[in-house]
């Protein structure tokens, strides 16, 4: 192995102990346009129904409404009651392994792209860029003394800053049942305001101040990600063996023993974490691709190859060994199959969702009662629940084998209003001598084209000796 590849070597172990920026200074990442940054303001457009959703409207009513009040989950022709939040559960768990799987794939491709604060961050450091121009300019003017133009811009950007971060709290409070009418007219509770504002501040502090620090201090997936990544994730990765020695460089001219890079520090200078790509793998990196682009327009300035910084695995970059197909990755086999059951199950939930729950509750104190006649009479609970958002007329009916059960009175259709509760209490009886070994008791409810059953049982003195 030549002297410069050993050199490399060593330069590539040094490079993969982790450093961030400790904030003593504020990250003026600089924009540029590129095939990366493209892929960011896609994922920003990703958001952009979340400002849309409390306005659409589905069969009259908002399509995507979260009545904590009456315990009801609107998603456009799904209502959703706490009996169904079990999918919740699958919800979390496909949520939480697609981001293990995703980061074990392409790192944290998640946070470059997807997550609320980097896309808000994203959003609000545009609007500085546009305010008080490019890095430098944004340097200088923090330096420069307060005057009437300082204050003009500063104010302007604080006051957008604001505006947006208000907005993003109000949207969110719409999703629950709360309406721009409610901080108008001095309805909104307490509780609602308080919320808004501490959203709203949140959104302000940690989009417009602390930005990247949010994600190195504050987020804890920045501290558990190395756990998820192995060999084989594809990151933004610095070629060290190409573009080490470093040398300052003009189109054309040729450098003996001096590698590609030119020391150019693009790509820091629009990382928006602040960190250096070339040092190796960084905590603070949220594999955005930015400084591909960078680095990508410096090489066809100086008319060399792109790829310097790419996407690519340690192995393909340091080992030379080629993609490892994801289906022969044990660790992406877990994560798809958890991911195909819990989606398989939370796809079953929704298209199975009864617009009724049904439970039939025995009366205990006592189990039975026995009447003048000399017949057993059973106490039942039938608690039937509508989960539609009209009320629902149902018939009670039931079915055993038991040879003349029936019911000391004649059994009401009821009308449940929607979302509630209702008891209705059956009484049955029938004589000991009647009922053998099968003392079952099949209760049917029907209602909303809808029939739900409920197995129970009928006791007598014979059946508790």
């Amino acid at each position: 192995m030549s002297q410069k590849s050993n050199q490399v070597d060593s330069l590539y172990e040094e490079g993969e102990q982790w450093v961030q920026n400790l904030g003593e200074k504020t990250v003026h990442a600089k924009r540029m346009k590129g095939k990366f940054r493209n892929i960011k303001w896609l994922a920003i457009a990703v958001w952009s129904p979340f400002f849309f959703g409390p306005y659409v409207t589905w069969n009259g009513q908002q399509a995507i409404l979260f009545d904590v009040e009456k315990r009801q989950y609107h998603l456009f022709d799904v209502t959703i009651f706490p009996q169904d939040l079990w999918m919740l559960t699958m919800v979390l768990l496909f949520l939480a392994i697609l981001l293990a799987a995703m980061t074990t794939v392409l790192g944290r491709v998640f946070c470059g792209y997807f997550c609320f604060q980097t896309i808000w961050t994203d959003i609000f450091t545009f609007i500085e860029n546009q305010l008080e121009g490019p890095p430098a300019k944004r340097r200088k003017l923090e330096k420069a003394p307060w005057n009437f133009t300082k204050i003009r811009i500063k104010i302007s950007k604080h006051l957008i800053w604001l505006a947006i971060a208000l907005l993003s709290g109000v949207t969110w409070m719409l999703y629950f049942g709360v309406s721009w009418s409610d901080y108008f007219d001095g309805s909104a509770s307490s509780t609602t305001l308080t919320i808004t504002a501490a959203i709203s501040l949140g959104a302000y502090t940690f989009a417009g101040h602390m930005r990247e620090q949010a994600c190195l201090w504050i987020c804890p997936y920045a501290r558990i990600q190395g756990a998820m990544v192995d060999k084989q994730t594809i990151m933004p990765t610095y070629d060290h063996y190409r573009g080490e020695d470093r040398g300052k460089l003009k189109k054309g001219q040729y450098a003996e023993g001096q590698g590609d890079c030119i020391d150019c520090n693009q790509c820091v200078a629009v990382c928006p974490t602040g960190v250096d790509i070339r040092k190796g793998q960084e905590y603070g990196c949220i594999t955005c691709g930015l400084c591909i682009d960078a680095c990508d327009s410096v090489m066809e300035k100086v008319g060399k190859p792109k790829g310097l910084i790419r996407y690519t695995s340690l192995d393909e970059m340091k080992f030379n060994k080629p993609f490892v197909a994801l289906y022969k990755r044990p660790r992406v086999i877990v994560y798809s199959t958890i991911l195909l059951v819990a989606l398989s199950i939370l796809t079953y939930g929704l298209f199975n969702i009864a617009s009724m729950d049904l439970k039939v509750l025995h009366d205990r104190q006592p189990l039975f009662v026995q009447l003048s006649d000399g017949s057993i009479r059973n106490k039942y609970e039938l608690k039937v629940m509508n989960k539609t958002d009209q009320p629902m007329l149902v018939n009670i009916g039931f079915d055993s084998t038991i040879k003349d059960l029936k019911p000391t009175k004649e059994i009401p259709n009821v009308t449940i209003p929607t979302g509630n509760v209702k008891s209705i209490y059956v009484y049955l009886k029938a004589f000991e001598r009647n009922v053998g070994d099968n003392n079952s008791v099949i209760f049917s409810v029907t209602g909303d084209e809808t029939t739900l059953k409920y197995e129970s049982s009928f006791f007598t003195p014979k059946s508790v000796r």
